[in-house]
């Protein structure tokens, strides 16, 4: 079982952006919550189909940095997500803040959901 932590900060966020930007982050580090947060992030100034190719872009680049084979990567996974989450943060409007929109999206789309503070488990 993962569970998801949420954030407390939107610097937080900004540092998953980042690391994740730049390959910074370790690729065993970045699942499923990350995955979300830069998704909420991409959307937050990009129409859903400009979010899916800056999300390609920016996937191939680090897979192919982290050596990772690029058949991990599917289209229509990234599509489906981003539409998703998409919608999501339709439903919550514009003026929510990030920070919500984050915590909201990842407390939606994951198995499981704590606060930072729990203790992470992790079974793969």
């Amino acid at each position: 079982m993962k569970i998801a932590l949420l954030y407390e900060t939107e610097e937080e966020i900004l540092r998953t952006v980042r690391g994740f930007e730049t390959c910074q982050t370790p690729a065993s580090d970045f699942h499923h919550r990350e995955h979300l947060t830069v998704a909420v992030w991409y959307l937050q100034t990009l129409s859903p189909p400009a979010a899916v190719a800056r999300m390609r872009t920016a996937l191939l680049q680090f897979v192919d940095h982290h050596g990772v084979d690029r058949k991990k990567y599917r289209e229509e996974v990234t599509v489906f997500w981003v539409d998703a989450i998409a919608s999501a943060l339709e439903e919550m409007g514009s003026d929510a803040p990030l920070l919500d929109k984050c915590n909201r999206v990842i407390s939606r789309f994951s198995a499981t959901t704590r606060r930072p503070a729990a203790p992470v488990a992790t079974e793969e």
